[in-house]
């Protein structure tokens, strides 16, 4: 066992003090299967850009809907969230229509 000199001991962290935790653990704890913070699901790429399609879409449409008064801006929000919303179907939907137009994810795979 060697001895080190005073001035060589570096002790950053009091032994009783506990390590702060992140936003996340707390979640780990108090749910009853823990693997559910860790899932990991294989999503095709256009699936996902699908759901972006629809989600902003709709909130285009939503948005616009709550100008009262006709005018330009209502209706190109209306027409943009029309567009988004039937690009998000089409990409949703691609994958299944054209087989093998898509391939899948693997996600063991590093690029």
């Amino acid at each position: 066992m060697a001895v080190q000199g005073i001035n060589n001991v570096n002790n950053t962290q009091p032994i009783n003090q506990q390590k702060k935790k992140h936003f996340t653990d707390k979640f780990e704890t108090h749910i009853k299967n823990s693997t559910d913070m860790s899932d990991c699901i294989a999503v095709p790429r256009t699936i996902f850009k699908g759901y972006l399609g629809i989600m902003f879409g709709t909130t285009l449409a939503a948005g616009a809907n709550l100008i009262k008064k006709p005018s330009k801006l209502k209706t190109g929000l209306n027409l943009a969230g029309l567009a988004l919303s039937t690009y998000g179907t089409w990409a949703f939907a691609r994958p299944y229509v054209l087989k093998g137009a898509v391939p899948t994810v693997k996600p063991n795979t590093n690029k």
